[in-house]
């Protein structure tokens, strides 16, 4: 059987982290946001930033996020919040026809 050092909830336990090193900042929550993205076609050898209402988030947070797929020649490369409950992704098609990346469930996680 696995050892296990707590039990996973969805109530956040941390409240605050202060980082010991110039420059630092302090963290004040974590979390993940399940949630259903569309994104539309990326024409051929561009790089496109679309925009998603993703209810929670807040300017400030560093994002990633994990698609739950891929298409090949397209793909996220760079997330942001670019305003309260909007993310913003880019992303970059490198073949030399228009594709659509994979909608579905995207999983958000963020550090405030």
């Amino acid at each position: 059987m696995a050892k296990f050092l707590g039990v996973m909830t969805d109530e956040l336990e941390l409240t605050s982290l202060k980082m010991g090193s110039v420059g630092s900042s302090t963290i004040t929550g974590l979390g993940k946001i399940s949630q259903t993205l569309t994104p539309v076609s990326v024409a051929t050898v561009a790089t496109v930033e679309q925009t998603f209402t993703v209810p929670g988030l807040r300017v400030g947070d560093q994002v990633s996020i994990s698609p739950p797929g891929i298409t090949l020649g397209v793909a996220p490369v760079c997330a942001r919040v670019s305003a309260n409950n909007t993310l913003a992704v880019t992303f970059i098609n490198s073949t030399v026809g228009a594709l659509v990346p994979v909608a579905g469930v995207y999983q958000i996680s963020f550090v405030r």
